[in-house]
């Protein structure tokens, strides 16, 4: 079983926002800088784009990924392995729907940080983990207007993975300076933001989100 006192501190994993482009390059930057030697400073950037053609969104990620690169945080890609690949990302991001563990396994290698979404189900995350997935992603546990929400978790669901396996487990969905307290507590080793972040001051988003992870 998991130790609680063995857990490392959670770190923030950002996703890009609705609109990627503009200017998101620059405070993507001051975002990762906001909170340094912080030990809930972000760990992870995840590009996600959704109906852009593979060319465009090589484009439009290739300078996020540069800014990722120089700050030391991981540049993961939401839904397309072979978008991973290309841009030679440090994992991938899968939902149900978008291909297997052992598929991003065989095209990105054995170093790649592969995660799979999760929803609410314990089966699906049981079956993550047994084939290999770094981390498992449960969620939405709050209301959220970044996407469409089929599915939602209750922070039970961390508590109960936490304490029975080691791999790493995400919570999304909803997550800000207001609630982020929770999720830590009921167990979430990484929380994923997007709006929480990139609604308004990032900087001071990412270090109120770290404030409330440290007060958890």
């Amino acid at each position: 079983m998991a130790n609680e006192t063995q857990r490392p501190p959670s770190r923030l994993y950002l996703i890009s926002p609705r609109e990627v482009g503009g200017n998101l390059a620059d405070r993507l930057a001051a975002a990762l800088a906001a909170a340094p030697d912080n030990p809930h400073a972000p760990a992870a950037f995840q590009f996600r784009v959704k109906g852009v053609e593979e060319h465009r969104a090589a484009r439009l990620a290739e300078p996020l990924q540069r800014v990722c690169d120089d700050a030391g945080v991981a540049f993961i890609v939401n839904d397309s392995i072979s978008l991973a690949k290309r841009l030679g990302a440090d994992g991938v991001h899968l939902g149900q729907s978008d291909g297997t563990v052992a598929q991003a396994r065989a095209a990105l290698g054995r170093e790649a940080q592969i995660g799979v979404t999760c929803h609410a189900s314990r089966h699906l995350a049981m079956e993550a983990g047994e084939a290999g997935a770094d981390y498992v992603a449960f969620g939405a546990f709050y209301p959220t207007t970044t996407k469409a929400v089929a599915h939602r978790a209750e922070p039970e669901i961390l508590s109960w993975w936490q304490a029975l396996f080691e791999i790493p487990c995400v919570a999304i969905g909803g997550i800000n300076a207001g609630n982020a307290a929770d999720v830590v507590r009921a167990g979430a080793d990484f929380l994923a933001v997007s709006a929480g972040v990139w609604n308004g001051d990032a900087v001071a988003n990412v270090r109120g989100l770290c404030a409330a992870m440290a007060h958890a």
